[in-house]
């Protein structure tokens, strides 16, 4: 199983795949869930995360030349694509393995991957492939394994879909074969690990990525004492650990799966804090139950600060329920962590600084400005590139030439450098302001609260640096240009 190396720092495993202006590295939890169910069968497997450790191409050769795999998994992205198909062919100087590629981006464009990879990838096991993978490890052909693509003659074969499985019956992660410490954020408290308490969601975002093509819209949620279970099993593994982060995508959308986890966290007397993506159209009457229950940061999509942005993007959301969340949560001591985006579709200058400005009037803490990030698969993919608005001509080109979040759409009415401008405008509108420099000081509580925020502030300040230096490099070029 290998999550493959692109360039230092490059996170594969978040919503956007690129080095974040945070440094963000998140834990493989979906290929370490895979990998239980391929131990469970009976397989040995060794799991390589190239990309948390920067590991360069020598050493998973090594690993390859070593363990002699019969089955390489390698794990991509829409940006790194070249290069995860070029270690499939890596594996292929080694031995002689079946090489098969996971992730969106395969699903995606599963013609596109195989025509760029040269022969050298054998399947893409489409969407949720935990049990495709054991299939395939089980000895099962390829044309009776369902849920993959694979070429015959030339030509690119789609076995029927498989259907959704139940989530009740996976097992917990594999985090045996990786450390908490490897893996950092921020924002949530060092070392920590994820949980995925469900896959699904009911909403129809446009921007999407993952549920369309990974998880499906059906809400299958896990059984409460299943999920608090592996809350304490993670504390077995790694007693360090100091926070539990739900990286289901919403977490809250069964209220029912809320109530039941937090009374079982009550019932146990389990002291471990944790914290949740939500959306702000939850059920607001479960916020103090949550908090009772150790709950201390809520990682929310307000995405954008104008009705007719929500609207265009179908999130489902009013303004009117996001300023209710943001008070509520902020009324009952919560962290709250914003993720805004500029460049829906009619997006201006001025419904872009409404977003802003719209951050800036809510109680948060932390905040993230984005452009917004149209991968292959989603809807507005589609929308933007029939309307030409899409920018990158190629797969790399999906993130900078320093591999960091980049627009890429670019309007007639706004163009792709007016909305990266907009971006660190924002940023810098919501931190550089006194009244939340003290509201961050104020939050520290621990050394490990002193380490991460460290660990923030470096990372703010390199990306405001090279902010600096593109911009500098900017009006040189202008005035180049000039004459």
């Amino acid at each position: 199983m290998l999550n493959p190396p692109y360039v230092d720092d490059f996170c594969r495993s978040a919503r956007w795949a690129t080095k974040s202006r945070g440094r963000v590295q998140r834990h493989p939890d979906w290929m370490l869930i895979a990998t239980a169910v391929l131990e469970e069968a009976g397989h040995q497997v060794a799991f390589v995360d190239g990309a948390a450790l920067n590991l360069k191409r020598e050493d998973v050769r090594s690993t390859l030349e070593r363990f002699q795999p019969e089955m390489v998994v390698l794990h991509t992205t829409t940006p790194s694509i070249y290069n995860d198909v070029s270690y499939a062919g890596l594996a292929k100087e080694t031995g002689d393995p079946l090489t098969v590629l996971i992730g969106p981006h395969g699903t995606a464009v599963p013609e596109d991957t195989f025509s760029l990879s040269d022969g050298m990838v054998d399947g893409i096991a489409r969407g949720e492939y935990d049990y495709t993978l054991r299939d395939l490890a089980d000895g099962k052909p390829l044309e009776e394994t369902e849920g993959l693509c694979y070429q015959r003659d030339g030509e690119v074969v789609t076995t029927p879909d498989r259907a959704p499985l139940d989530v009740n019956e996976l097992p917990f992660p594999a985090w045996h074969h990786i450390r908490p410490e490897w893996y950092r954020d921020a924002g949530k408290r060092f070392p920590f690990l994820t949980l995925l308490s469900g896959r699904g969601c009911f909403g129809r975002c446009t921007f999407c990525r993952d549920v369309p093509l990974m998880e499906g819209h059906r809400l299958r949620m896990r059984d409460p004492e299943l999920v608090v279970d592996e809350m304490v099993r993670d504390l077995e593994l790694f007693p360090q650990i100091q926070e539990i982060m739900f990286e289901t995508d919403t977490f809250a959308a069964s209220p029912e799966h809320v109530r039941g986890v937090c009374e079982e966290l009550l019932r146990r007397g389990l002291k471990l804090t944790w914290s949740c993506n939500v959306r702000v159209d939850m059920d607001l009457s479960l916020l103090p139950l949550m908090k009772r229950a150790g709950c201390r940061m809520l990682m929310t999509g307000f995405e954008f600060g104008t009705q007719a942005a929500l609207d265009a993007v179908k999130k489902g959301i009013t303004l009117e329920q996001s300023g209710a969340f943001a008070e509520r949560a902020h009324d009952l001591g919560f962290v709250i962590h914003g993720c805004f985006m500029i460049g829906a579709p009619g997006e201006t200058r001025e419904s872009a600084r409404a977003t802003i400005d719209f951050a800036r009037s809510l109680p948060l803490d932390t905040v993230q400005f984005s452009g917004i990030c149209v991968y292959p698969g989603t809807e507005m993919y589609d929308w933007a590139k029939e309307r030409g608005y899409l920018v990158p001509k190629d797969w790399r080109e999906w993130v900078s030439e320093k591999y960091e979040q980049v627009t890429l759409l670019d309007y007639p009415q706004l163009s792709k450098e007016e909305m990266d401008a907009l971006i660190d405008e924002g940023l810098r509108a919501f931190y550089l302001r006194p009244r939340q420099m003290m509201r961050m000081v104020w939050a520290i509580r621990s050394w490990s609260d002193v380490r991460r925020k460290l660990f923030g502030i470096r990372s703010f300040v390199d990306a405001l640096i090279g902010l600096h230096r593109r911009d500098a490099e900017s009006a040189e070029n202008t005035l180049l240009d000039a004459g």
